[in-house]
């Protein structure tokens, strides 16, 4: 493998579709290995919600939080500052919103919403907030903190569900109470599933490769990530880049998990974490790290959900399919992208140099007296 002296910017961009080809091909030959019917399967998944327009509805939903979370972590990638937290950050968003609909079910009024919102997103950066201190003042990895804490979060989530957030009026079944309508998302376009967060998914995205592009802050972030030695010598510091990067991420899964628990869920249950905070990692890389590229690939990963979910009823498909699609889509762009930074050479002789004759022993002996050791190639 030898490095390119210059990556191109074709196979930069083609690198996810090829990934993509590769991860329908290979699931198909591996889930007909597996006894199921793997032609059927990339049709139910990729293939058939395409052209469903009530199925278009749930990729719509389901891409949304996708796009929101992936687009918080590509800021924080871009500067490399590995947030692995976005499932933990989520979820805290989803309850710091869901408290502030529980202190407010006898009230009434339009202020209760965008209060509920904001707390998801102020929930979401608190739990980001903890690897950012760790990382900046103690010099903690903060892939292993953020990772981490997923699993505290979870057990939050557990322990609320199950205690001082138990709907006494709901037969002992751990969950809250539903949210009012005043809690709950408005729909876009009435009588269907697309409800106010799709379109403040797309905003986000448009929002963030303003400041990608456009701002000092972005200009920041990528600086660090290509060069921190130059960032430094511009003054671009290591710990406000790491509490940018963690609070974008952290705040915008928050307000994807108080969209999500005001929206599809109406109220917060044990099964509220879906994964979404770990397959945005796949979005955000298969989106190249651009805020419009997640846009789509977010649309792609929904499709395994939302087909994933087809396929169980129509051909029996395991539910793990989802996981191991979402699996292979991952590994086949780190694949890909090898390719793009490197070439495969033949391999090739080392070249020789003549030496004088008597020039190596002369060298030798020079070295044995000053007590150094040399390697002499013949």
């Amino acid at each position: 493998m030898e490095p390119r002296r210059q990556e191109s910017r074709a196979m930069m961009l083609a690198a996810p579709v090829i990934a993509v080809a590769l991860t329908l091909v290979v699931g198909a030959v591996l889930f007909t290995l597996l006894g199921h019917d793997g032609l059927g399967a990339i049709l139910e998944i990729f293939v058939k919600p395409l052209f469903n327009p009530y199925r278009w509805q749930d990729l719509l939903v389901k891409a949304a939080p996708l796009a929101m979370i992936a687009t918080g972590l590509a800021i924080g990638f871009r500067a490399n500052v590995w947030n692995i937290g976005a499932e933990g950050q989520y979820i805290l968003g989803g309850l710091a919103g869901t408290g502030i609909a529980l202190a407010t079910l006898d009230m009434s009024g339009g202020w209760i919403l965008p209060l509920m919102l904001l707390a998801g997103i102020v929930g979401g950066m608190a739990w980001a907030a903890i690897p950012a201190v760790l990382k900046t003042t103690l010099g903690v990895n903060e892939i292993l903190s953020s990772l981490m804490l997923n699993y505290v979060a979870i057990q939050l989530l557990y322990y609320l569900m199950r205690g001082p957030w138990k709907d006494p009026m709901g037969f002992n079944f751990p969950q809250t109470a539903m949210f009012t309508a005043d809690q709950t998302l408005p729909m876009v376009v009435p009588g269907t599933l697309i409800h106010l967060g799709v379109p403040l998914a797309v905003a986000v995205a448009l929002t963030a490769f303003f400041v990608m592009t456009r701002t000092i802050t972005g200009f920041q972030m990528r600086v660090v990530g290509l060069a921190p030695k130059a960032a430094a010598f511009g003054g671009f510091g290591a710990a406000s880049t790491v509490w940018i990067a963690l609070m974008a991420g952290g705040g915008l899964a928050g307000f994807a998990g108080i969209l999500e628990a005001s929206g599809p869920f109406g109220q917060m249950v044990p099964q509220f974490p879906t994964g979404y905070g770990y397959t945005a990692i796949i979005v955000a890389f298969l989106g190249r790290l651009n805020p419009l590229g997640i846009l789509l690939a977010a649309m792609v990963l929904a499709l395994t959900y939302v087909g994933g979910e087809s396929a169980q009823t129509t051909i029996g498909l395991p539910s793990a399919a989802t996981g191991v699609f979402q699996a292979m889509m991952l590994f086949f762009l780190l694949a890909t992208d090898i390719l793009v930074r490197y070439r495969v050479v033949s391999g090739r002789a080392a070249p020789k140099t003549a030496r004088a004759p008597g020039k190596a022993e002369a060298e030798a002996k020079s070295g044995a007296k000053t007590g150094e050791t040399k390697v002499v190639t013949a």
